[in-house]
């Protein structure tokens, strides 16, 4: 496992505190632990903190330690496990996770990469001059089945090719991500085989009567 560290000092910022909206969703999270078991909403306050500043930054861990009454080293154990926690600046517009796991890895994933160095950064976890996008390799994220995959914050854009990965890219780096739709990038419904269905195409007449 590799070491995961807090960002430097330099790119901190001084403090964090949610937003009037996202104040009161974590209120209403934490009361949906029973008396004494507060601490238990710690991952989703972290999962809240990175999606209102697109990373995980100490001040928002100290504040969530205060907010939950929880040791701040508890804190930090969880937030540096877990690898969906961004611990440094990440692209603002997309920070593309490519799964690099066996069935990805065999349906091309590292073509993806490769798109990924050359239009984003040559290294993970960098973002590129502008500070929009970044990019870094991840284990399975559960799309086996329409391998290769990236996740882009929380959809997934499965079945892709080079070519179609850069058209993503370039869609989030002009600000338009909005306009790719998630999921299979080809003709398949969901994870269904492609071409359609291969068996229980017709129906049951004994079943039905």
């Amino acid at each position: 496992m590799s070491v995961r560290r807090l960002a430097d000092d330099s790119v901190q910022p001084a403090s964090f505190s949610f937003n009037a909206e996202n104040q009161a969703w974590a209120e209403k999270t934490i009361k949906k632990f029973p008396e004494g078991r507060q601490q238990s909403a710690v991952i989703p306050l972290l999962m809240r903190a990175q999606e209102q500043d697109g990373w995980v930054t100490k001040a928002s861990i100290e504040h969530i330690a205060a907010m939950l009454e929880m040791p701040l080293i508890r804190v930090l154990e969880v937030a540096t496990f877990y690898t969906q926690f961004q611990l440094k600046p990440v692209g603002t517009r997309a920070h593309i996770q490519v799964c690099g796991t066996t069935p990805c890895a065999l349906r091309g994933a590292e073509e993806l990469m490769k798109v990924c160095k050359h239009k984003i950064h040559h290294d993970p976890l960098t973002p590129n001059t502008d500070g929009t996008l970044s990019w870094e390799e991840v284990e399975c994220q559960g799309a086996c089945v329409n391998a290769p995959m990236v996740m882009i914050f929380k959809d997934a854009y499965e079945d892709l090719t080079p070519e179609r990965l850069e058209e993503i890219i370039d869609a989030f780096a002009a600000g338009k991500g909005d306009t790719i739709k998630p999921g299979p990038q080809i003709d398949r419904d969901f994870s269904a085989p492609i071409g359609g269905l291969t068996s229980l195409t017709t129906s049951n007449p004994k079943a039905e009567g």
